[in-house]
């Protein structure tokens, strides 16, 4: 078979492999059987079943039963657990260029998110883990991330002498002190507690946390600065990636490609769907005026541009159409 109709034939998922032992993988993550992404990841699954005839089969683990997001993506840099979806927010304290995703009003617009994700800075992004111990396979769309609390938040004074939960970003901490507020880095699961005791005052997140997470019913102010769009990333071991043959790896790759298509299809409507469940919530949304917001982090912004691998991939990305 020449290498051209071979290669066909992987994008295709019609390779036929030889009887063997089956590669068993697991792949965990934290989110509910109802959302979009794990919808996704077990798109992604049972395409990899498909088009390797059995040869490798993904079992996903969802709620974080097999750890919280950082404990899973730590088994993944150690080869423990094969696959992760994590958002990009914490990648940056693996890799250093997923520090762009957590810079805030990078994109403008959503569009041009989308552009970036699967444009060559994208591709680049994905694949800077590898020297960390995992690779990045394909992008999820999250949605954009604003702030929610008890009270309204219109303008950066708003924030003065608010704790506001934070991922573990070093970026995102910068970014929240920049506006006035107090960042409180924790983990996911630990948020709804922290709202209801008033160890935080807020926090920020797309609007499937008011309801997926429950926040919504502490928080009854979602304040749409859509001040970040993160994407999740569906990660990889980098070890069991090196293990597989190439024809292998093109499979997994283009399952994931494929997923992030189906998912980033779902999102929408299921972005609207929660934004409905909070309506009912009693959640009240407002739009602040964004430049506000984009003023009082220039002088942040325009100190993170004094890193030369920083800069190169803000413009880069500002360059994608």
């Amino acid at each position: 078979m020449k290498l051209k109709s071979l290669g066909l034939l992987v994008a295709l998922g019609m390779v036929a492999f030889s009887a063997g032992a089956v590669e068993k993988m697991r792949l965990g993550h934290g989110l509910p059987e109802d959302h979009a992404v794990h919808k996704a990841v077990v798109r992604f699954a049972d395409l990899v079943k498909e088009r390797t005839n059995g040869e490798i089969v993904i079992s996903v683990f969802a709620n974080g039963v097999l750890g919280n997001e950082r404990e899973m993506l730590e088994q993944v840099q150690n080869g423990v657990l094969e696959i992760t979806k994590a958002s990009a927010s914490p990648l940056e304290t693996f890799s250093p260029d997923y520090k762009v995703f957590n810079l805030p009003f990078v994109f403008r617009d959503r569009e041009h998110f989308f552009n970036v994700l699967t444009s060559p800075v994208g591709e680049s992004i994905l694949a800077s883990s590898k020297k960390r111990g995992f690779i990045g396979l394909a992008y999820y769309d999250s949605g954009a991330r604003s702030f929610y609390a008890k009270k309204a938040i219109n303008t950066p004074d708003d924030l003065k002498g608010m704790k506001i939960r934070v991922q573990q970003s070093p970026t995102t901490i910068k970014m929240i002190q920049a506006l006035g507020a107090t960042p409180t880095p924790m983990a996911w699961g630990e948020v709804y507690s922290a709202l209801q005791t008033g160890v935080v005052d807020g926090a920020e997140n797309n609007v499937t946390a008011l309801t997926n997470g429950r926040h919504g019913e502490v928080c009854k102010f979602y304040s749409e600065t859509e001040h970040q769009i993160v994407p999740d990333v569906l990660v990889m071991s980098a070890a069991r990636w090196d293990s597989l043959k190439k024809p292998l790896q093109d499979i997994i790759k283009k399952a994931a490609v494929d997923s992030y298509e189906y998912q980033k299809s779902l999102w929408g409507a299921f972005e609207k769907v929660e934004r409905e469940k909070s309506l009912a919530l009693g959640v009240k949304f407002n739009t602040p005026n964004k430049q506000a917001f984009v003023a009082k982090v220039k002088p942040m912004m325009d100190e993170e541009r004094k890193n030369g691998a920083i800069a190169k991939l803000l413009n880069d990305i500002a360059a994608v159409k």
